[in-house]
């Protein structure tokens, strides 16, 4: 059977239209009418000032910049993200402190991060910004986040990328903080193949932070250069997928709760599988399906889960692996870590595409199910010949009148 892949691209025939405006203009690069349709777009559905740019590391890079992190200072970050989000931090010279998650939400505790501004704070390492992560759809409690933040003085970045259209009290996800972070890569909700969007609470931070996605380069006609910028502008091309892909992401959103509301009902009563949390403050777009598997009610682990899927060329992978469990960051400062690790060993990621057939979410259904009832099958039946070996000794005796 064909193989089902996790979270693909979903593409029709505005993002080719716009493609082709773009190749008939003869905008190409880094500049060009598509691009600026785009950023305008996007601006006017987030309701902040954007910048488009290669990517959404590129975006983290940029706003850490612009909250002022460099040399000698610390980011606090969530433990549970991918590597994208605490690298950055790295390229400018600064340290990650990891905070756990609520296992509640799966994204950062807030008395966690409380207790880490306070410990910072006494050992005179008062951090210069918080990157706090939305995970898999879903924003992370923001209120209390930022109203720890603003105690201490420190600056907040949303990383949104994998949040694009999730709301939190009705605002979206990546406009609540000082800076927000948001993907295009090929496996999010929606895409311009590789590719990010940086917005800010202030028009002014956005500008300088494209000034710095074109290599700095001053106005005038002589290549002239005052400070360090970056190649991290994005193409008119792809910026005409993003402009079309934008146009349909209330359409994907819905295809993507679909998908996760089929896996939830499928499995309802399944013991040992419960999906993830919905929190009562926002509106959560199921990027990913993730569900939890306990071994000892499900009959099975995560891991035989994957591997039963994997042999029907099924992908499906693990929640992300916390950054104190990854040899690049495992020397970090950290409050906490036990629940990223049992989400991380638990955790499970089920085919999420908004394309994703009926047919093949059934397959992966039916697997699932499958693994899990024999699972339990196995733990149930009684092992074979279970007599202890004396009984049997005495039962050969009576049989044969003697020793055998």
């Amino acid at each position: 059977m064909p193989r089902v892949y996790l979270s693909v691209p979903h593409l029709g025939e505005r993002e080719e239209r716009y493609v082709r405006e773009a190749f008939a203009s003869n905008w190409i690069t880094s500049a060009g009418p598509q691009l600026e349709a785009f950023e305008r777009a996007f601006a006017a559905r987030v309701g902040r000032p954007a910048v488009a740019l290669a990517s959404g590391t590129a975006a983290l890079h940029l706003g850490l910049r612009l909250l002022g992190v460099g040399p000698g200072t610390e980011v606090i970050v969530s433990d549970l993200t991918f590597v994208a989000s605490v690298n950055p931090i790295r390229y400018l010279g600064a340290s990650p402190v990891l905070v756990d998650a609520d296992p509640a939400t799966w994204t950062m505790d807030p008395a966690r991060l409380a207790e880490a501004l306070e410990d910072r704070a006494k050992r005179g390492r008062r951090p210069r910004a918080v990157v706090v992560v939305h995970l898999f759809g879903q924003c992370a409690d923001l209120d209390p986040i930022l109203e720890i933040c603003r105690r201490h003085g420190i600056p907040v970045l949303e990383d949104a990328a994998e949040a694009l259209g999730s709301l939190y009290h009705g605002r979206p996800a990546g406009t609540l903080g000082d800076v927000g972070a948001f993907s295009f890569n090929g496996n999010k909700i929606i895409t311009t193949s590789g590719g990010g969007m940086l917005v800010a609470s202030r028009p002014e931070w956005v500008e300088r932070a494209r000034h710095w996605s074109t290599q700095a380069r001053e106005p005038g006609a002589a290549y002239h250069h005052l400070e360090l910028g970056y190649n991290y502008r994005l193409s008119n091309v792809l910026a005409a997928i993003g402009r079309g892909q934008l146009e349909v992401l209330d359409e994907r959103i819905a295809q993507r709760r679909a998908v996760e509301r089929c896996y939830r009902e499928a499995f309802a009563g399944v013991p040992g599988l419960s999906p993830m949390p919905e929190a009562p403050y926002g509106f959560h777009t199921h990027w990913l399906s993730c569900f939890l598997v306990d071994e000892d009610a499900a009959g099975a682990s995560r891991d035989d889960v994957l591997r039963a899927l994997a042999a029907r060329e099924i992908e499906a992978r693990p929640l992300w692996k916390p950054m104190h469990l990854q040899p690049l960051h495992a020397g970090c400062p950290r409050y906490g870590g036990e629940v990223a690790e049992e989400l991380f060993e638990r955790g499970l990621c089920l085919p999420s595409s908004s394309s994703l057939a009926p047919e093949d979410q059934a397959e992966v259904i039916d697997t699932v199910l499958r693994v899990l009832r024999a699972g339990r099958t196995r733990r149930a039946a009684p092992a074979a010949d279970a007599v202890p070996g004396d009984q049997r000794m005495a039962a050969g005796e009576t049989a044969t009148g003697g020793q055998p």
